[in-house]
């Protein structure tokens, strides 16, 4: 496990002071924490829908074996503290944290005994692989809604009981909490050890129909039942954060905050985040959608007033982590250089980037997939290659969306948000591979936004009828001549051929 040293949180974060409430300001206003992939955010939102940047504060990232993804859990706890902190004066907070990511923690001390293991962690693929040749995916489908994959969190929690011996010692004696980071956070801030609906819909160990753990999903996996936090409600009394007067009142998973940030709340409203993956969601209704063969997922929008609501996912594992990988390279070292990408489609010029770094999700599932780039010559360019890179990303959304589609009829106009929507050619590309409108909100932080959302609802502020108004968007970019089949059919030729790389 890497060093617990550490640089003080401080030297990372971001503020201005002009953005934080002015103390004379006496309009009501809650709190949301962010708790991200790579940085750990707070915003302010007023019942005026004023929306306000507090802070952010990046954290680090561990990559210690082909395929590892790690986090120090006492860094991102140091930075959502530090987020509570400018909090004071809200009438609640509510805290989103990344998904399937898990941490393991001593119950007595609090402390952390291994590194988070992220949502993007590969380790356990052969371990799944040799479940999948049993039979097991189809419990795991029928149960929980999910495929066999290392993106969600049995296996990794398993893996931690299997791996780490402190693990195994804890469990003996009742004193090891094994859970997704919401848990870890609450536990340490409230005293609450709990994780909402949402968050336990990604794990692989709730079945999707009950709400509730499921006592054979978690024997597959290895994971007693008995070590893991209770189900709650998404807007839920956690109790007041210790050393303030600030109520917990929500707690919800990254994507189904920023669906409640784009103002999603009927079945077929879409949104799709780009951030390290793209993923899009759409509501769907009372119960959930099922089709397995299609590559969909059902999950739990949120839980309030005990109704649920349920979602649609379609996940891709590379988008901004494709860019951020590019940069690695030297293809570009500013992002504003992508600014002046555009002209004729690299696609329509037999030029493709499929963005399977880290396998394929939705809605092959397909780890043994491999990133590519198909139709170098030496003519091809680093701007060719960066453009194909852009176009990749939205065309294996399209995938995702398209596969959603068929099984849920979804508006005609998709919301999006994350950073590559600030990139022009992108979203003019996008609209045209998904043949809808794209609709850019005015803020980029739709996940804090939405969450902020349930904090109002938290703190009793009115329903989801009456939540604080949402600002005009941004930018409204029409799909124009939509992609060609042939041009679709291109693609999804050059998905196909790399798939089984990995297992070759």
């Amino acid at each position: 496990m890497p060093s617990r040293s550490r640089i003080p949180a401080t030297d990372n974060a971001r503020m201005d002071p002009s953005d934080m409430a002015d103390p004379q300001d006496h309009r009501r206003f809650v709190v949301a924490i962010d708790q991200g992939t790579t940085a750990t955010k707070a915003h302010q939102l007023f019942r005026d829908g004023d929306f306000r940047p507090v802070t952010s504060v990046e954290h680090r990232q561990f990559y210690p074996q082909p395929g590892w993804v790690e986090h120090d859990p006492a860094e991102l706890l140091a930075n959502v503290r530090q987020c509570v902190a400018l909090a004071q004066g809200a009438d609640a907070v509510a805290l989103d944290n990344q998904g399937e990511t898990v941490v393991a923690w001593n119950a007595d001390s609090g402390e952390p005994i291994c590194n988070a293991i992220v949502w993007q962690d590969n380790r356990t693929r052969a371990h799944l692989e040799h479940l999948q040749a049993e039979g097991a995916g189809a419990l795991t489908l029928e149960r929980a809604g999910l495929p066999l994959d290392p993106y969600f969190s049995a296996s990794k929690l398993g893996w931690i009981l299997d791996h780490v011996p402190e693990a195994r010692t804890l469990a003996k004696t009742g004193r090891l909490r094994l859970a997704t980071s919401d848990a870890f956070f609450l536990d340490r801030l409230c005293g609450s050890y709990a994780t909402d609906v949402t968050t336990a819909s990604r794990t692989s160990l709730m079945n999707i129909a009950t709400g509730q753990w499921d006592p054979e999903l978690c024997r597959l996996f290895g994971v007693p039942i008995d070590l893991l936090p209770p189900i709650v409600p998404t807007v839920h009394a956690h109790g007041t954060i210790r050393g303030t007067d600030l109520p917990m009142v929500a707690s919800v998973v990254d994507q189904q905050a920023a669906l409640m940030g784009h103002g999603c709340q009927a079945p077929g409203d879409l949104k799709i985040t780009f951030g390290t993956g793209a993923f899009a969601l759409a509501i769907s209704g009372d119960s959930p959608v099922r089709d397995a063969a299609a590559g969909i997922l059902p999950t739990v929008a949120w839980r309030i007033g005990g109704r649920t609501t349920y979602a649609i996912d379609g996940g891709v594992y590379n988008a901004g982590s494709a860019l951020d990988w590019a940069m690695r390279l030297g293809l570009f070292s500013d992002f504003r250089e992508l600014q002046n990408i555009g002209g004729p489609a690299a696609l329509e010029r037999g030029l493709v980037f499929v963005p399977a770094l880290s396998g394929l999700a939705c809605p092959f599932w397909d780890r043994s997939a491999a990133g590519m780039w198909l139709g170098m010559g030496l003519e091809t360019k680093a701007t060719d290659l960066l453009q194909a890179l852009l176009e990749g990303v939205a065309l294996r959304t399209a995938q995702a969306v398209a596969a959603l589609d068929r099984h849920l009829p979804l508006r005609a106009q998709v919301s999006v948000d994350g950073g590559l929507t600030r990139n022009p050619y992108f979203c003019e590309f996008l609209a045209r591979a998904l043949d809808r409108t794209v609709v850019v909100p005015s803020t980029p932080d739709l996940t804090g936004l939405g969450c902020a959302r349930f904090a109002f609802l938290g703190a009793g502020h009115g329903s989801l009828q009456t939540l604080p108004p949402m600002a005009p968007p941004d930018r409204v970019v029409q799909p124009g001549a939509p992609l060609s089949a042939e041009s679709h059919a291109r693609f999804a030729d050059a998905v196909s051929r790399t798939r089984g790389w990995h297992a070759a």
